[in-house]
């Protein structure tokens, strides 16, 4: 290897710049970020992810409980709680709690009313601005480790903003629980997706079998091109094959257009599961487009380096059909920002490397979801039942951990959709890409800990591994993750 050769390259384009986020990873700069990531505090829940890393196949629930079974594993509401002397924090709570009831009624009815209080979420609630996960699970009688839903239900839905209820929070809980969240500005848009939630799972229509993979591949990028070959094209393949049932297609080149996006959520033409890989879109917080365009799709209309980045070159929610109808649908975004946004910069330790591209120690005013995955479950015609997307920057180390090796390294995605279409709830598919970051924890803080043993470490491994782990981290569900694909079964 030579010194400059690119290792590891980033996801996500400028909107104001039309840069890259972040320049490649060269091998010159190895040392210099050894000793500008090697300080960062240790995970809280390190023992847990340790405990997590060495499961073997599926961790959660506790032995006994079919976590495909929701009267035995769970399901319960953490809504946020707010201190007495915020009463009009606490009524919009209560709305939200009505629109949600159809849902609510349809879990009780689905776990045989055997975690009422949970559905209901009396006395469940994180407390807004003194919670962590520790003392949140804590408060209920669970420690760290695998799920007792006597104690605390396996899936659990966050209702709240991630400024209420942190990003962090959901990625510690969901090393071992099944965890998605909802957040809208609109109290009604909660009624919308409770309503769509419930008609879609007892609807006796004949089930949607069309499987869309969506790979753009940008002229002269690095990231698109490798993500196409190494993950899209691969799990295309595998499920053509393990599902000759099932009506799998992957539309890339010149066919991977935003129009053509738009044309693929239409009404007639929705698939049941649609998974993408592209650049995803980037606004600093002092531009307007940033809440409300932040993790859009970049497609292949862009065309690539050194040309800017139009609107026509994106797809956002805005670009969503009016009348469109994704009932059923479950979406996977590989991109930065396709869930959301932390406020701090997870790589502000890279900004004096790469002070062209710096994006200082605040990425936004405050923590959000982005908006497309969030419109798509609102849809008044019929919504999408969950979307899979990234918060924060995400990495070729998503699937290529070792570029040296022949073929991408998705397993953790292989498994995922194997488990989806077994008739796994998408929080329990999503195990297998919290074992993986369980495991890079894991790695990273063995190697972390050999450093400060003054033992020898090879530069580009504890690098790669301290970004693959906070990569692997970003992964983050947006809906309710007891939903699942119609027409799948154990």
């Amino acid at each position: 290897m030579s010194n400059n050769e690119p290792l590891l390259f980033v996801n996500g384009l400028n909107g104001s710049t039309g840069s890259y986020l972040q320049a490649p990873i060269l091998g010159e700069q190895l040392p210099d970020l050894v000793q500008a990531i090697r300080r960062q505090n240790r995970p809280d829940n390190e023992g847990e992810l340790r405990e997590r890393a060495n499961k073997i196949g599926h961790a959660a629930p506790k032995f006994g409980v079919d976590p495909t079974k929701l009267e035995e594993s769970g399901w319960g509401v953490i809504f946020p709680a707010y201190s007495s002397s915020d009463a009009a924090r606490q009524k919009e709570v209560e709305a939200i709690k009505e629109a949600l009831h159809p849902l609510l009624d349809w879990r009780n009815k689905q776990t045989q009313g055997r975690f009422e209080k949970w559905v209901n979420g009396e006395g469940k609630g994180f407390m807004v601005g003194k919670d962590d996960k520790r003392s949140w699970l804590a408060r209920h009688g669970m420690g760290t480790g695998r799920p007792d839903p006597k104690l605390v239900p396996y899936y659990l839905l966050i209702v709240a903003s991630p400024e209420d209820i942190p990003f962090r929070f959901q990625s510690e809980l969901d090393v071992m629980y099944a965890v998605g969240r909802l957040h809208f500005d609109r109290i009604e848009d909660y009624a919308v997706y409770a309503q769509n939630v419930v008609q879609t799972e007892g609807s006796q229509a004949q089930p949607n079998r069309r499987i869309r993979f969506f790979g753009v591949s940008n002229p002269g990028d690095e990231f698109t091109p490798r993500s196409l070959d190494r993950l899209i094209t691969p799990l295309s393949d595998k499920l053509k094959t393990d599902l000759p049932k099932w009506d799998v297609a992957t539309i890339t080149g010149s066919k991977a257009s935003a129009q053509a996006l738009q044309a693929l959520l239409s009404q007639e033409n929705r698939p049941a599961l649609l998974f993408t890989s592209s650049h995803g879109m980037f606004f600093q917080s002092d531009d307007s487009r940033q809440q409300t365009q932040q993790g859009a799709l970049v497609c292949q209309d862009w065309p690539g380096p050194n040309n800017p980045v139009k609107r026509e070159h994106y797809f956002a929610a805005e670009d969503l059909p009016s009348d469109a109808n994704l009932s059923g649908l479950i979406a996977f975004f590989v991109a930065c920002f396709g869930a959301g946004t932390p406020q701090l910069n997870e790589y502000s330790k890279f900004d004096a490397l790469y002070p062209a591209t710096a994006l200082g120690a605040n990425l936004a005013s405050r923590p959000m979801l982005s908006q497309l995955p969030v419109q798509m479950l609102c849809r008044p015609k019929g919504g999408a039942l969950a979307v899979v997307g990234h918060v924060e920057r995400l990495w070729t180390t998503s699937f290529d951990l070792d570029p040296s090796m022949k073929q991408g390294q998705i397993s953790a995605f292989v498994d995922m959709l194997s488990m989806l279409f077994a008739g796994h709830p998408i929080g329990s598919a999503l195990d297998p890409m919290n074992g993986r970051y369980a495991e890079l924890a894991t790695e990273l803080g063995d190697k972390q800990e050999q450093l400060d043993y003054s033992l020898p470490v090879d530069p580009q491994e504890f690098v790669t591994t301290w970004v693959a782990n906070n990569d692997a981290r970003g992964y983050m569900l947006v809906g309710d993750p007891a939903v699942r694909l119609a027409g799948t079964g154990i």
